[in-house]
């Protein structure tokens, strides 16, 4: 059969806990890094691109001791320092690719991630250090009443609200509102809203940055959630936190640092016409 294009590529398209995302073997195709924002820009959106609230690229190490780095970026095209589900669907495309075995280690902005692909598609991976935990922090508002939140760093930078009811917070809204808040500027923050059901579970909605909308789950987000719940006294150190995705994670916080394990699915893999989208790689 004659090849529709010349110009096409093979993708993956990957999700965890209901975050997808499109993952590119980048030591195959490489696309330098000043066209990354945009091919992520131009086919996350859904309906006319891949559609997936991240996009990762799978590269060469840069360190000594690393499998792989990786590049993330958001759906909007902005570049992100870690994402939780996402180093756990990059974990175990790596090692089908055979970048890298069942354990592994690999660079991201936010500094090394240790993760190990266990049997039917589990991935447990170590989060970078949580940084700068700030509890019990009112923000004001013109137009609405103060909120009493809580923020911690889990590799990107998260806000905690606790709830009496998670189901019932208009996420959008008053996540938009907090995300955009001056005392975040001028990054912005990841907003988390849950519950705490028991010492043992948690449930949570989270409002991500870089989609700018709620998302099905959020790994970093969950982290977040249970270190300041943990530091409340609300919660134990091993928690499983149930997303608006329905999914269970498990978060389990030792003294190594902060342990994310959960599924990461194959959904397929696909070649993309570059042509559509007035995308190309140079020299090709």
């Amino acid at each position: 059969m004659k090849p529709l294009s010349s110009n096409m590529q093979q993708f993956f398209k990957m999700q965890g806990s209901g975050n997808d995302f499109i993952l590119w073997d980048n030591t195959s195709l490489n696309l330098p890094g000043e066209l990354m924002s945009r091919w992520a820009e131009t086919l996350c959106p859904r309906g006319f691109g891949i559609g997936a609230d991240g996009m990762i690229f799978l590269d060469n190490p840069r360190t000594q001791g690393h499998d792989f780095d990786w590049h993330f970026f958001n759906a909007d095209g902005s570049r992100a320092e870690m994402c939780g589900n996402g180093s756990r669907c990059a974990a175990r495309l790596a090692h089908r690719l055979g970048l890298a075995g069942r354990e592994q280690v690999f660079g991201t902005d936010a500094g090394a991630v240790r993760a190990q692909v266990k049997d039917k598609g589990k991935v447990r991976v170590q989060l970078t250090p949580a940084e700068n935990l700030q509890l019990h922090s009112i923000l004001n508002f013109e137009e609405s009443s103060p909120v009493n939140l809580h923020s911690v760093n889990t590799g990107v930078p998260h806000a905690v609200i606790i709830c009496d009811d998670v189901h019932k917070v208009n996420v959008s809204g008053l996540g938009r509102m907090v995300r955009m808040h001056p005392d975040f500027a001028p990054a912005g923050t990841n907003v988390n809203f849950i519950q705490v059901k028991d010492r043992g579970h948690i449930y949570l909605r989270t409002y991500e940055r870089g989609v700018e909308d709620e998302t099905f789950a959020c790994g970093t987000g969950a982290a977040a959630s249970v270190v300041v719940a943990s530091a409340l006294g609300l919660c134990a150190n091993s928690v499983q936190v149930v997303t608006s995705g329905k999914e269970h994670l498990n978060i389990d916080l030792q003294e190594q640092g902060v342990f994310l394990t959960g599924k990461a699915d194959f959904i397929y893999q696909g070649m993309l016409f570059l042509d559509t989208f007035g995308l190309k790689i140079p020299g090709d």
